[in-house]
């Protein structure tokens, strides 16, 4: 009906379309800009820094204060207009009819009006670490913290509680340890695929960490009670009978409840402190490479107070004391982290595991290999961008490396049926597969490292064990407390490298980190090789001494040579350096080059590198034993339970071999390597039309 417009609606220019009508709700998927997930939008994203907060709340609170503002700005508007007609009637050849400007278009920066209840605004990055950040990384890193402060002692000193109480001999203590310590860092792996397919990252901490409470109470319950032992005798005098039985059997049970419930907090825990930030905010994204190392810097402590307070408590008050006390701080872990709950950033369980994924893109590689490869790419497989989700993930199509991964793109199912994931896989899934192909050479970097790492923690326990141990006249200091002093450096290094070296490195390289990650790791290697050559000549040195003081054949903790402990403290000093920038760039590389899939796999990538490399040991000290046993009155260079009958100088000698050729195979791959740059805009990734 023609005539005057309705007061809600302004007068439109001719040619304008007219106003649409308002969109129904029913049938309508909400979906977020931060995440690209469904179900929520940016007000309600985990990832959004603004979430819960309401925008000019401080108008809303009373009508007074929004009448304040109206009349304050009615009363500009009246001043402006008197000034305008004060100016004209000075000089009135300047009147004029000036009619009404038109609005001026809306800029990129300006707010997009969406309803008249809510406006959508474009969240900043932020300026400084918000509260909520900080109670994030506070009640993660505790947890860590608390959690490598109750196993680290069992990591160190049960070596001495397999020998002691259990009565096993030296080698089979030492294969025994590094196996719980393996089946710990293998089971992260599974953990981790676990998490993301079913039950949730923050949901794997809280089960994980009642899971290690249950062994450590079991362990605890075994070392009170003297008839789930072994009788009591004088060791290493026969004769002493060996743990067996129902036993044996609980024994091993409550160590590898440990290792699940360890193994499920170091795979979650590092992706979930990941996730409580945003790559795609600059600041962020430094703030997560801080955050890694102050979690190193957490361990740290944490490890520090449990090789001297709970190993000086297993030594001198009790095993089931030291065990009890390693379960109350558990559960002091438990509860920080269960604190922290409100204010976490959840990352949901997605339904399926993306390392089946890649998994399927081998197998359809393989069943495709006789299948010929189209040389125009955009003939292999792939969704079309407009038919997908808005959570798809989109990755654009390289010839390098690994060309013969794309087989498994090859179209072999007509228009309109469904593929067989096993044998037609997505461009995108490809290029992911490659992506963790050329990770598992630098992956496997760590291996040989993780097997140098086990022999401080057994063999080394087991030198310092013969030397004296004496840090005054009324003080001593138990052998399974070494490892205080790499933790003790690390405690001073770790911020110092992070406030001092990180800084000024940023500023010479211009990268976000200091160093890249490559470097980092290359030169934790190198620190590695001289570690292992500073542990042998000490080796060869406490032998001589030995053997000059006629004591080839004292025991163990009971007569000592005259030789101070603090000489093992250098090649410990030189691998906690080495463990810091290997570490700590490892988890770095892996997160930062891995599928967006596959970031939560960033931690078990390293735990698996770590697990093969005591499975290694395990291997190795079998493989020398078997290997010498017929040149060496000990049957072996490593099989006696006298250390200085031994030859374990010559098995140091022959690590740090093998970790420099492991260090000259990672010069190779690095070099080969490509980064990868993260695809943080779908705008920055072609689009691939949908091939039927």
């Amino acid at each position: 009906m023609p005539g005057r417009p309705k007061k809600n609606e302004r007068r439109r220019e001719e040619g304008e379309a007219p106003k649409g009508k308002k969109m129904s709700r029913v049938g309508l998927i909400m979906s977020c800009g931060f995440c690209g997930r469904t179900g929520h939008n940016k007000s309600g994203c985990g990832k959004n820094p603004d979430r819960g907060k309401k925008k000019n709340a401080h108008l809303a609170k009373s009508g007074s204060k929004m009448k304040q503002a109206e009349q304050a700005q009615t009363d500009g508007a009246k001043a402006a207009a008197a000034s305008r007609t004060s100016s004209t009637s000075e000089n009135p050849k300047s009147k004029k009819f000036n009619p009404p400007r038109a609005a001026a278009a809306p800029t990129a920066t300006a707010p997009t009006r969406t309803s008249p209840r809510r406006a959508t605004t474009v969240p900043r990055a932020p300026t400084r670490s918000s509260p909520r950040r900080a109670s994030q990384s506070a009640s993660t890193t505790t947890n860590f913290g608390l959690e490598n402060l109750a196993s680290l002692s069992l990591a160190v000193n049960l070596i001495m509680y397999f020998m002691l109480i259990m009565h096993i001999n030296l080698a089979d203590a030492s294969n025994l340890l590094t196996n719980y310590m393996g089946t710990s860092y293998m089971i992260a792996v599974l953990i981790t695929a676990f998490a993301d397919t079913f039950v949730g990252r923050y949901q794997t901490v809280i089960i994980s960490s009642m899971v290690e409470i249950i062994g450590l109470l079991l362990l605890t319950l075994q070392a009170h009670y003297e008839k789930l032992m072994p009788p009591k005798c004088n060791w290493p005098l026969p004769p002493c009978e060996k743990v067996s039985g129902n036993n044996e059997i609980l024994l091993y049970a409550a160590l590898y409840l440990i290792a699940i419930g360890s193994a499920g907090i170091k795979a979650a825990l590092p992706a979930h402190c990941a996730d409580q930030f945003d790559e795609k905010h600059p600041r962020e994204k430094r703030q997560m490479s801080s955050f890694f190392n102050w979690l190193l810097l957490a361990m740290c402590i944490g490890g520090a107070l449990s090789v001297t307070f709970f190993v000086w408590i297993q030594n001198t008050k009790g095993w089931d004391k030291g065990f009890g006390g390693a379960t109350g701080v558990m559960g002091l872990a438990l509860i920080a982290f269960v604190i922290g709950l409100p204010r976490y950033r959840i990352y949901t369980a997605q339904g399926s595991s993306a390392l089946l994924e890649i998994f399927r893109v081998y197998v359809a590689a393989i069943r495709n290999w006789n299948l010929e490869l189209p040389e125009n790419p955009e003939e292999l497989y792939e969704i079309s961008r407009s038919k997908a989700s808005p959570e798809t993930e989109f990755v654009p199509h390289r010839n390098k490396p690994f060309r013969f991964l794309d087989r498994a793109a090859i179209v072999q199912t007509p228009a309109g049926e469904t593929p067989n994931p096993w044998r037609q896989c997505r461009v995108t899934q490809v290029e992911y597969a490659k992506t963790v192909l050329a990770m598992v050479p630098i992956f496997c970097s760590a291996i040989i490292m993780g097997t140098c790492l086990a022999q401080f923690q057994t063999f080394s326990i087991q030198q310092g064990s013969t030397m004296d141990t004496r840090l005054g006249p009324h003080l001593t200091m138990p052998p399974a407390s070494l490892p205080i002093i790499p933790l003790g450096m690390l405690i001073f290094i770790v911020p110092i490298y992070e406030r001092v070296f990180v800084p000024f490195a940023r500023r010479i390289t211009g990268h976000p980190n200091g160093i890249p990650y490559l470097q980092r790791v290359g030169v934790g290697l190198v620190l590695c090789i001289i570690s292992m050559c500073i542990a042998a000549v000490v080796e060869m040195y406490r032998k001589r001494v030995a053997r000059e003081h006629n004591m080839l054949d004292a025991i163990p903790t009971v007569q000592m040579l005259p030789m101070s402990c603090f000489w093992l403290a250098p090649q410990y000093a030189v691998f906690g350096v080495a463990d810091m920038f290997t570490f700590i760039g490892l988890l770095e590389f892996f997160y930062s080059q891995a599928p967006p899939a596959l970031k939560s796999m960033s931690s078990a990538f390293f735990w698996g590198a770590l697990s093969l490399g005591y499975y290694f040991s395990t291997i190795i000290v079998k493989a020398v034993n078997a290997a010498t046993k017929n040149y060496t009155t000990s049957r072996g260079w490593l099989q006696g339970n006298n250390i200085n009958r031994n030859h374990l100088d010559l098995f140091f000698w022959l690590l740090a071999v093998l970790s420099f050729l492991n260090f000259l195979n990672y010069l190779y791959w690095s070099s080969w390597y490509n980064y990868v740059k993260p695809q943080d805009h779908p705008k920055d990734v072609s689009e691939q039309p949908e091939q039927v």
